[in-house]
């Protein structure tokens, strides 16, 4: 009898799956499969964790693994696996030697927290180009201050007329490149392969000369590439050096793509007006980072994608995916091992 199994069973109980989610993955199937679905708590959080003893037994006769990353302790469990799902966006910890040797496919989720981390990325924007992290501040002690406010050159603009970077035009980037084109804003936008046409208001680049645009053009750089060889360390000192004085920098990709010891610099001196973090080198981030004492930054506690419709596309890409590979069709979301994404 094929087998799989459902892994799902996140330890946060905001992303702890409805019923329905197996339900529905159970219906998508003939009846002579055997779906197992594991109770103990998986760990959701970045790439995801390690692998419970429960899922290493359930996965010991399994064809199909669904879970929060890809362990190689799951991948040495299940010999006969032949495709494997995370759950999350990122797949850097799914990528180890065991996985790179199978010929297992891999499949991920990245397109659905789009929708959620555009929007707070829009938030984060909105933040700082309105001047709601002054705003803030001076309510916390109650002041009354306009005069940051009312400077020759104040700290707010207009997200229309403005230029967004966007480091990254994947799933995630076009959601982000969509709502801020409604509000008027012209994109710049880094692939690293070429691909389809412009969309309006977008301006497709690639490689190195790409990001030097971005860098010296945007009023807001937004990061939501995957963290790979080619991005980790990406905006270093010498990038910063060389962004738009006055920008903005949004990191809802991965803390490895940013120096933060660059970053606190840059932010000190003034290079930069904000930056808005929902991802860090190490999380959580610690006490001691000069990260939370710096006034002009917004730190989130990689939350971006955080949605109640979560389940709502993840169980939908499963279901079309299980179609697809029952009848021998490819699959969505194919992780590129060797690209890393």
């Amino acid at each position: 009898m094929p087998r799989i199994v459902v892994d799902f069973a996140d330890r946060r109980p905001f992303l702890r799956p409805p019923g329905w989610v197996v339900d529905r993955i159970r219906a998508a199937l003939p009846a002579e499969w055997e779906v197992v679905s594991v109770d103990a708590a998986a760990e959701g959080v970045g790439d995801g964790g390690a692998a419970t003893p429960e899922a290493l037994a359930a996965v010991a006769d399994a064809d199909v693994y669904f879970g929060f990353g890809v362990s190689a302790e799951i991948l040495r469990a299940g010999p006969g696996l032949r495709w494997v799902h995370s759950g999350t966006a990122g797949v850097g910890a799914s990528l180890t030697p065991e996985m790179l040797a199978r010929d297992v496919v891999f499949t991920n989720s990245a397109g659905v927290h789009a929708p959620a981390i555009a929007e707070t990325v829009l938030g984060m924007i909105l933040h700082f180009a309105r001047g709601l992290d002054i705003a803030i501040r001076n309510q916390a002690e109650a002041r009354w201050a306009k005069e940051p406010f009312d400077a020759g050159e104040p700290p707010v603009r207009e997200v229309a007329g403005s230029t967004v970077g966007i480091v990254g035009y994947g799933g995630i980037g076009r959601e982000v490149a969509a709502r801020v084109v409604a509000l008027g804003a012209r994109v710049l936008s880094l692939k690293r392969r070429p691909a389809e046409a412009s969309p309006h208001g977008v301006e497709i680049l690639f490689g190195a000369a790409g990001l030097e645009r971005i860098l010296a053009e945007s009023d807001f750089i937004v990061l939501t590439a995957p963290e790979t060889r080619e991005t980790r360390g990406l905006i270093d000192a010498a990038a910063l050096e060389r962004v738009r004085p006055g920008a903005v920098l949004v990191n809802v990709a991965r803390g490895g793509l940013v120096d933060e010891a660059a970053l606190v610099a840059a932010l000190r001196d003034g290079r930069l007006r904000g930056a808005a973090l929902d991802v860090f080198a190490t999380e959580p981030l610690p006490s001691s980072s000069p990260l939370w004492r710096i006034p002009n930054v917004l730190i989130t506690p990689h939350v971006s994608g955080y949605t109640l419709r979560f389940w709502d596309r993840e169980t939908a890409l499963v279901e079309e995916n299980i179609a697809r590979f029952l009848a021998g069709r490819p699959l969505l979301n194919v992780v590129d091992k060797v690209a890393g994404y």
